[in-house]
């Protein structure tokens, strides 16, 4: 491991040090999201359905335990039992769903279809359940409870290529938000595969079809798809350059198959619908733990569970700071103030530890001008600035 490597703290640390997860014995694998982390997490997915919306995406939301019948049936537990959980109710066979898909298949068959309806673009931020080893249990990397940013395509089979191309722009629209650079990786057929290799065929030819049209560098993985389909998968680079497989993009014949998912086409025939799974996040987890390492816990402002920590010297400047609280807060920034009887230069201290974007002193001089003292984490100080100043000034990074 490099030196700069190693002056890196972990997102258990991180996520210690801001108060943002824990991990207990009660549940372990199983994070507990603290305040300020449901803050980080919100704006995760705020992020996400803003632009599954705009990206003509439904939002869905499935049940988190299911019939053991319907796995049996979707060919999960032939290929995944062993990573289950189960339950029993009223003498009848329940499993924990370690994946979302079965349920979006559901929903779909709850009517009947028409090609003109198809794409039919399902989005769900599913939680599920995987049995992991307690050995491999690794902060927010590596949990048994977390929640995938999925979505279930259903197409028609002259719309995969093109479906495929629009998750590919918002996939690339997504990690540019963060500034990760990514690879890309085709992942063909297992040995445990399900259907026929002349279908298997098919599929791995629109994928690479779609990469080779959009001139993007890829890798193969042979033998890496998931048994019911291949798949493209993104691997995003954090600031040390190390690699996290992030997205995915699975094309599946299977599961409409073994579901009989129909359409009805123009000439009033019935039509299998071809289905595609994609997860941009990955899950919400890991992705937190991802950037917790690679912003060091120093999150752009829009991130930052804090934005502003106001600074009061003294008691007597706590009005005042409160004042410039509510102003901040009608702007929609989240402000918090540091009133504790303590010296100026240990809350400075303490605020640069939490990591706080920006931190404000309110003083004397302040209170006389009507400004604040504007100290930027990492930054310094950056002078005085009144509250049109101020927000003038945070604009400039406040994600639109």
């Amino acid at each position: 491991m490099s030196a700069k490597a190693e002056e890196r703290v972990s997102h258990q640390k991180l996520g210690q040090q801001l108060e943002l997860f824990m991990s207990m014995e009660e549940a372990p694998g199983m994070p507990f999201y603290l305040p300020k982390g449901m803050v980080l997490r919100n704006e995760l997915e705020n992020l996400w359905r803003i632009k599954h919306q705009r990206a003509g995406y439904q939002e869905i939301k499935t049940p988190i335990m299911m019939k053991q019948e319907l796995w049996e049936k979707s060919g999960h537990w032939d290929h995944y039992h062993e990573n289950m959980y189960f339950s029993n109710v009223d003498e009848q066979k329940y499993a924990i769903k370690p994946m979302n898909c079965p349920g979006a298949v559901l929903i779909f068959n709850s009517k009947r279809r028409s090609y003109r309806e198809l794409p039919v673009r399902y989005a769900e931020l599913g939680l599920v359940h995987r049995h992991e080893l307690s050995g491999s249990l690794n902060g927010l990397l590596r949990v048994r409870a977390f929640t995938q940013d999925d979505a279930h395509l259903f197409v028609r089979e002259d719309q995969i290529e093109s479906e495929i191309d629009k998750v590919l722009d918002l996939v690339d629209e997504f990690y540019s938000e963060f500034g990760f650079s990514y690879k890309i990786e085709l992942s063909t057929r297992p040995a445990d595969f399900m259907g026929s290799v002349e279908v298997w065929d098919l599929a791995e030819q629109a994928l690479e079809s779609v990469l080779k049209k959009k001139q993007l560098d890829y890798q193969v993985n042979e033998g890496d798809g998931a048994f019911y389909g291949p798949k493209i998968d993104f691997h995003i680079l954090d600031s040390l350059g190390r690699s996290w497989q992030c997205g995915t993009v699975q094309l599946d014949f299977q599961m409409p198959e073994k579901f009989n998912c129909q359409y009805i086409d123009e000439d009033n025939q019935l039509k299998k619908p071809i289905m595609i799974h994609r997860a941009i996040y990955g899950s919400i987890e890991r992705f937190i733990a991802i950037l917790l390492e690679h912003f060091q816990g120093s999150f752009p402002l829009w991130l930052a569970p804090v934005q502003l920590k106001i600074l009061p010297i003294a008691d007597a400047h706590v009005s005042y700071a409160e004042e410039v609280k509510r102003k901040l807060e009608q702007d929609g920034y989240r402000v918090e103030i540091d009133n504790r009887v303590e010296k100026i230069g240990l809350k400075i201290r303490e605020g640069s530890l939490q990591k706080h974007p920006y931190m404000l002193i309110v003083g004397d001089q302040e209170m006389e001008k009507d400004v604040v003292s504007v100290r930027k984490h990492k930054g310094g100080s950056i002078g005085e600035m009144n509250m049109s100043e101020l927000i003038e000034h945070l604009k400039v990074e406040k994600r639109v």
